[in-house]
């Protein structure tokens, strides 16, 4: 064991080590909370001043999270900044900073390598650096290892290198930071028993693997697999419709067995900032060993071309009520990517708003979680959230319900909407302006 290793322990095991978490959002912000709940000083370094300043004056950005727990945290031994060269301070550096596609929906890690490229001006020995951003198996190897190397550090000895892949799951009360086992792989023996040390102080299992690479792989797995299944349900949505047959219906008897089927359920598309995007970056890393993820590729196309599926339904719906899209006024209910939070990132809803404006529609939306429409990286609608009551429901031609937020009132969406388009199977019942899509 090395005098940095065991320096490393030490800090450890006496709570005496300065965690620095870089990216302070629907990842890094949970991780801090149960750091600092521990015992542990947290420093959060993000480049988005806005979020530093609310931190620090304890308030939270992000819905699910009490901006109470923020304020505990500043009192108890966390502070935010922008300053990267503060992270010589930390002894353990985790980035959990964004993995998106690029246009191309090839990979872009450029928020990894540039964090890195901050980090390393200030790399110090005994520091251990984890990476939680979602990537290719080969990342943090290939990426963070030789900006770490060309410093002059050795990994294993003066620097630790792990990776971690994250696994919130935002709004769900059942699992938390804690509760949710960790993967840990490490760039070295003793870079996996740093990373299992310093992770099995704030959860409660921590499940050690052989290579960063395995780690990678899993995260990848885990997401991969729920692409797949929404896939294949979505697909088992479309030949349901088409032969008169609730497809929730039957996903909820299908359930009642105990064995052999997990339940997956259809929706107008993918989102949130795993599974529309994972996929993805295992058949571009596969490209590389001349292999073609064809099942994968086709879970991507059928859940890819969900929100057209749903624009052709309500095209049909007003048509039937002698309306064409072209003028019509939509309310799309629901515009985070899953119900009861405020993310946003990726969601379908987005897009089905684009796709029903392209065609002529004149848009608006509800959602108490965005009570502002955000600014983001590829979309944007210069609006706000319209009140929900029988009047304005009354002004609307059509309803699409794309995120069924457990807030909205259904029995009064039901009773005043003219037209709903159900994209989430929230009406079972039969009604003649209820649309299944």
């Amino acid at each position: 064991m090395s005098r940095a290793s065991k320096e490393f322990f030490d800090k450890v095991k006496s709570k005496e080590a300065v965690i620095g978490i870089i990216g302070m959002g629907y990842v890094g912000l949970p991780l801090m909370l149960r750091f600092n709940e521990v015992g542990f000083k947290v420093l959060g370094i993000d480049i988005d001043s806005d979020k530093v300043n609310k931190l620090n004056k304890g308030e939270s950005y992000i819905a699910h999270i009490d901006g109470e727990e923020i304020l505990k945290s500043t009192k108890t031994g966390f502070e935010a900044t922008t300053d990267f060269s503060r992270s010589k301070e930390a002894d353990a550096l985790i980035i959990c900073v964004p993995t998106p596609l690029n246009k191309y929906r090839e990979p872009d890690i450029s928020f990894v390598t540039k964090t890195m490229d901050a980090l390393a001006p200030h790399l110090r020995n005994g520091q251990m650096i984890s990476l939680e951003s979602t990537t290719y198996p080969g990342t943090t190897e290939e990426e963070l290892r030789p900006r770490i190397e060309e410093r002059g550090f050795k990994i294993g000895e003066d620097i630790f290198l792990v990776y971690s892949p994250e696994r919130e799951d935002p709004g769900n009360p059942n699992f938390t930071t804690r509760t949710i086992p960790k993967v840990v792989g490490g760039s070295c023996p003793t870079c996996k028993e740093i990373g299992t040390a310093i992770y099995s102080t704030v959860i409660d299992h921590v499940v050690p693997v052989s290579s960063t690479e395995t780690a990678e792989m899993v995260k990848l797995l885990e997401n991969i697999h729920r692409a797949v299944n929404i896939g294949l349900v979505n697909e088992m949505k479309i030949v349901a419709d088409r032969m008169g047959i609730n497809i929730h219906e039957v996903i909820k008897a299908a359930a009642t067995k105990p064995f052999g089927f997990t339940a997956y359920y259809p929706g107008p598309g993918l989102g949130g900032h795993c599974i529309p995007i994972d996929p993805f970056y295992l058949t571009w890393k596969a490209r590389e060993y001349g292999l073609h993820t064809r099942f994968i590729e086709l879970a991507g196309e059928v859940n890819t071309n969900m929100p057209h599926w749903v624009v052709a339904k309500t095209v049909d719906a007003l048509n039937e009520r002698g309306k064409a899209l072209k003028g019509s006024r939509v309310l799309m209910l629901g515009i985070a990517y899953k119900k009861n939070v405020d993310d946003m990132r990726e969601s379908p809803s987005v897009e089905l708003m684009e796709i029903l404006q392209s065609k002529g529609a004149e848009v608006h939306y509800h959602d108490t979680y965005v009570p502002v429409f955000p600014k983001m990286r590829e979309h944007h609608f210069n609006l706000s959230s319209v009140e929900l009551s029988s009047e304005t429901l009354n002004t609307y031609d059509c309803v699409v319900l794309a995120t069924d937020h457990d807030n909205f009132d259904y029995d009064l969406i039901k009773n005043n909407a003219k037209l709903i388009i159900d994209t989430r199977g929230r009406y079972l019942e039969h009604e003649e302006h209820i649309i299944k899509a």
